[in-house]
């Protein structure tokens, strides 16, 4: 039972993982100007978008036309990353 626990808390972490890097290369991306029709800024923007959105709405963070809303995706994905893992860590 451990292992699967432990093989379950890899997989978790390695998607927050993935998922923060994308949101990091959405942002880097943004303060160029790149290519729109591009598939990698669409698979970025698609990917980061549907939460970003629902953020921007919950939390209006733009501020001297610096949007902001990704840094804050950030730290509530680590605090929620950490609180899952020590969660699923209870049960080893």
């Amino acid at each position: 039972m451990n292992i699967l626990i432990t093989s379950l808390i890899e997989v978790v972490n390695l998607v927050f993982q993935i998922y923060i890097f994308i949101v990091v290369a959405r942002a880097l991306i943004s303060w160029v100007n790149a290519d729109p029709y591009n598939p990698i800024v669409r698979f970025l923007y698609n990917a980061t978008e549907p939460v970003l959105y629902r953020l921007r709405r919950l939390l209006p963070l733009e501020f001297g036309g610096m949007d902001l809303s990704p840094i804050a995706l950030l730290l509530l994905l680590t605090i929620l990353r950490r609180v899952l893992l020590m969660l699923l860590g209870q049960y080893l």
